[in-house]
């Protein structure tokens, strides 16, 4: 079991999980939030949304200068502290957001698939879908290696763009509320990775991971670490893993911030 008095480092989706789907609100897991910061454990978000809205968000959580993994794993934003990285300040994994987009209304064009984009609309749109403020929707909109997406056609149809997004080298992606298109060289699961191994050759320490997540975007991040909580979600297909063994994966009851604070509690006791 992870202990908080060992080496650890917690990899959190937002939507769903960290924050309330509909009201955004992380007020029930504030308390754990600030247990992991007293006990010097990196918090590191990561979620389709992009570094611009992460960043901001990591101010309001009290996570500023971690690294986050952004847009489904395409972003990775170093740890503040490793300015020497060659990487520094950000890595973006493969096809850039221009490329995506490209592509994406070339299919729309020549195969009329339907579907709406971010690119598309106005942060006022982005606002109404999302519950955040005109000034949080621009942000939505700054993607560096990714699109996202309202899906407006047929199962079947969706079946055919997934196949041939893939002749692109591009794969195509169910989050929390919407659909997400990216480079099939990009995701959680290989930046979570790549992250943890920075932290144990930069500390020379043996870290234990534990994944919070509820969509089905988060199963490669859940599968990628030693622990996990699957957080009750409204996705319909729900969020099936490799290894679901209980030992390693607890599924909580609640949605949300109040499912993940009941995840933390189950793995290290009640604050």
């Amino acid at each position: 079991m992870p202990n908080l008095h060992k080496p650890l480092l917690i990899f959190t989706d937002l939507d769903g999980s960290l924050l309330d789907i509909h009201t955004l609100d992380w007020q029930p897991a504030a308390p754990w939030l600030m247990r992991l910061r007293a006990a010097q454990v990196p918090v590191i978000l990561c979620s389709s949304k992009t570094a611009a809205e992460m960043t901001q968000l990591q101010k309001t959580l009290g996570l500023e200068g971690l690294p986050l993994i952004a847009e489904n794993g395409a972003v990775i934003q170093l740890d503040t502290r490793w300015e020497s990285d060659p990487h520094y300040p950000r890595i973006v994994t493969g096809a850039s957001a221009e490329e995506v987009g490209r592509i994406l209304e070339k299919m729309r064009t020549d195969r009329g698939y339907k579907f709406t984009c971010f690119a598309d609309v106005d942060n006022r749109a982005i606002a109404e879908w999302t519950g955040v403020n005109r000034s949080q929707a621009g942000l939505a909109k700054l993607h560096s290696a990714s699109e996202t997406l309202i899906w407006r056609d047929s199962d079947e149809q969706m079946a055919a763009f997934s196949g041939e997004l893939a002749q692109y080298g591009l794969r195509f992606m169910q989050g929390a509320r919407f659909w997400h298109v990216l480079d099939q060289q990009a995701g959680k699961d290989k930046a979570c990775r790549w992250l943890t191994e920075q932290y144990r050759q930069r500390e020379r320490l043996d870290f234990t991971t534990l994944g919070l997540g509820d969509g089905p975007n988060d199963a490669p991040l859940l599968d990628s670490v030693d622990f996990a909580v699957v957080i009750k979600g409204l996705n319909r297909q729900g969020l099936i893993l490799r290894d679901d063994r209980p030992d390693r994966v607890y599924h909580s009851q609640q949605e949300g911030p109040v499912g993940w604070d009941e995840g933390m509690t189950y793995f290290f006791g009640a604050l």
